[in-house]
């Protein structure tokens, strides 16, 4: 009796591997041809924070949510108004978190009231206080975006608000 149910256990627990393996899906071969290019493919590093300004494209003005970081891979971004009417700027600064040592960079951007964007980055090494400057207007519709890249290539947007001008009321 004990073993008929060993060997009716064993051939269940086949039966249940064999199925589970054929649920899988299966990876698309690559050719050799596509392995090489890819490993001859040179990696670029930037060296500095580079800001471009854009003419108006089909990004929406209002805030959006945002999304959220695992807790260990958490930071912070703040974005600040100078104030100053003769040159208006937007500070975005680099508060810190957990995750300060392995997010590799912050995506930066800035949606001006005249239409106008201007990119930025802030790569590894941060540390906090890093600062990105951005032109800004005097308008209360200047929007502020930051996006973190996760070690895995994701990224996920972890700040976007208006930017006013002045704050009268704080």
């Amino acid at each position: 009796m004990n073993l008929r149910l060993g060997v009716g256990i064993a051939a269940l627990l086949i039966l249940i591997l064999v199925a589970i393996g054929c649920m899988q899906t299966q990876q698309p071969d690559t050719t050799t041809n596509e392995v090489s290019q890819a490993t001859m493919t040179p990696f670029l590093t930037p060296v500095q924070t580079t800001i471009t300004p854009s003419e108006v494209t089909t990004d929406s003005v209002t805030p959006e949510p945002t999304g959220a970081l695992p807790n260990y891979w958490s930071v912070n971004v703040q974005a600040t108004s100078n104030g100053q009417a003769i040159n208006p700027q937007i500070l975005m600064t680099f508060r810190g978190g957990l995750g300060m040592s392995l997010i590799p960079k912050i995506v930066l951007k800035v949606i001006r009231s005249d239409g106008v964007i201007e990119n930025g980055e802030m790569d590894q090494p941060l540390h906090v206080g890093q600062t990105v400057v951005f032109n800004a207007t005097t308008g209360y519709q200047d929007r502020a975006e930051a996006w973190a890249i996760t070690p895995q290539g994701d990224s996920v947007k972890i700040f976007d608000q208006y930017v006013p001008f002045r704050s009268y009321n704080s």
